[in-house]
């Protein structure tokens, strides 16, 4: 009888995740709405939103942005490329109105035909994604834990994958940290929980380590549904460079969160774990990759840990109470 459940229940794994054999899409339309919490006597007021732009797995059209701003544009920060819209009211105003609106066609993202032989790459090349950051250090612990778990590993796909299978043997979604999480490497190799952000970071931060190119890439999911709310469904996921073929996809922090939510073990997980190593499903929006990022224009208070949330500033001073910015007065909602 045991036997009989533990296979009902990977049987209904396999059948939960994504297909492979047909790439699913979505189409929906996105509206971010702002009545933004800055003092009336301020006299520049400034916001970034995040704002994303058509690659292989979504194409943005109909973007539509009104408000009784003073300016706005859409600007792309000189390091990572990440696309900002840019809102600016510069008078003392009563209130401060915005929405930005675009409608996307999201694809199912699979990176599984991957080459057996490994080209040489320069490591010149991909210097923004070898480096440390504020949060996550490339020496140190992190340098010596990530050297374990891929010794005897000497291709890139394989150290990609050690740490993969690492993070998840090792780490577990924590529901109590805020939004996505911070991201801070050291002590979350000490706690070992956390949520996307966290998860990922830990992912980028080991995979540099030890010679392989990553980062993160911070978005936002598409809720289940025709239409909603998703003020605060923002989601990261991570990519590694595989030379002779590109950038791959890998998610550990999904396969975490399904052991969480549907209470399945690691071994009733492995469908999920196959999966989410080089592919990710239809329902996310990618917004940017960066950092420890200077916007463009910059903003005054040094820089953003990430940017997938909105950020703004009056009269020089961050509105923003966290990174996350729930307090600034914005909502965003889709429909499908």
């Amino acid at each position: 009888m045991i036997r009989i459940l533990k296979f009902m229940v990977l049987m209904a794994a396999i059948m939960c995740i994504p297909s492979l054999s047909a790439a699913k899409e979505r189409q929906v339309t996105v509206t971010v709405q702002v009545d933004l919490s800055a003092p009336a006597s301020a006299k520049e007021v400034k916001l970034w939103l995040p704002y994303p732009m058509s690659d292989k797995s979504q194409d943005v059209s109909d973007v539509i942005v009104t408000g009784n701003y003073g300016k706005t544009g859409v600007y792309r920060d000189s390091t990572f490329k990440d696309n900002a819209l840019y809102v600016e009211w510069n008078a003392p105003q009563i209130k401060r109105l915005l929405t930005y609106s675009f409608t996307v066609h999201t694809k199912e993202r699979t990176d599984k035909n991957l080459p057996s032989a490994e080209m040489p790459f320069s490591k010149s090349e991909f210097t923004e994604y070898l480096k440390s950051t504020s949060y996550g250090p490339t020496d140190g612990k992190v340098k010596e834990t990530a050297e374990l778990i891929t010794r005897g590993k000497a291709t890139v796909i394989a150290k990609a994958r050690a740490i993969y299978d690492w993070i998840i043997d090792n780490m577990y979604r924590d529901q109590n940290v805020k939004g996505c999480g911070i991201g801070e490497v050291e002590k979350l190799l000490v706690s070992m929980g956390g949520k996307c952000t966290d998860i990922h970071s830990v992912y980028v931060a080991l995979a540099r380590s030890v010679g392989v190119p990553a980062r993160e890439v911070f978005g936002i999911r598409i809720p289940k549904g025709k239409q909603g709310d998703m003020t605060k469904a923002q989601h990261c996921w991570a990519e590694f460079y595989l030379p002779g073929y590109g950038w791959v996809v890998v998610d550990p922090a999904d396969v975490l969160k399904i052991i969480l939510e549907q209470g399945i073990t690691l071994e009733q997980a492995k469908p999920y774990r196959e999966y989410y190593f080089g592919a990710v499903d239809e329902n996310r929006i990618a917004l940017s990759t960066g950092r420890d990022i200077i916007l463009n224009p910059a903003q005054s208070k040094g820089p953003l840990n990430y940017f997938m949330y909105p950020y703004a500033e009056a009269d020089g001073t961050p509105l923003n109470e966290d990174l996350y910015g729930f307090n600034i007065g914005f909502k965003i909602s889709f429909k499908e």
